[in-house]
């Protein structure tokens, strides 16, 4: 990659490769957002880098986050997940995903569809920031305020305003990538 990655990247070849194939990225796959959302509240608390080498054992833990699995998770599962090294174990998390994913199926069958719900927020097209320093992007924003108060009015958990912008960036709802960054130009 010629210019300078963001350099949050760092050096991890894990966390380059999602950086540059996967950060920021448009998404409009009902199922991927609801994975993406599920992951970002594991990663509260915690650095990204924890969840991207985790990823494959969430999904299978997680039956490939199929949200109509997960919405039947009884009891006996949240304890299988609790004992499951390969995942963040905290039951708070692995409770509110099972609420989640209850909640995706209901905006999935009697609201707009998860995709069209969150790209409402921005008209269908993603928000280009100009971000020229690491200092210059926001934990948290307006719209990651209004869409988590949304997201919370409609049953979904563990996503506050900080974890709700994490996936409007991930999922390139924003591009906040650094202007010196090639995948910013990229994504404009």
């Amino acid at each position: 990659m010629k210019g300078e990655r963001c350099p949050w990247a760092g050096n991890d070849p894990l966390y380059i490769e999602y950086h540059d194939r996967e950060w920021g990225v448009p998404q409009r796959d009902d199922r991927a957002l609801f994975e993406m959302l599920v992951l970002e509240g594991f990663q509260a608390g915690l650095s990204w880098i924890t969840i991207l080498r985790k990823r494959e054992n969430f999904r299978r833990a997680f039956d490939g986050f199929d949200p109509a699995r997960m919405a039947r998770y009884s009891e006996k599962k949240v304890e299988r997940l609790l004992r499951d090294a390969g995942i963040i174990r905290h039951r708070g998390k692995i409770e509110s995903s099972i609420l989640s994913a209850r909640a995706w199926l209901e905006v999935m069958e009697k609201g707009p569809g998860f995709s069209k719900l969150l790209w409402d927020f921005v008209d269908g097209k993603p928000i280009v920031n100009r971000p020229r320093s690491p200092a210059d992007v926001p934990a948290q924003t307006d719209l990651s305020k209004r869409v988590s108060k949304e997201l919370a009015a409609r049953g979904f958990r563990f996503c506050g305003p900080t974890t709700t912008y994490s996936l409007l960036q991930a999922c390139g709802f924003v591009n906040d990538h650094l202007v010196t960054c090639p995948r910013h130009a990229a994504l404009a």
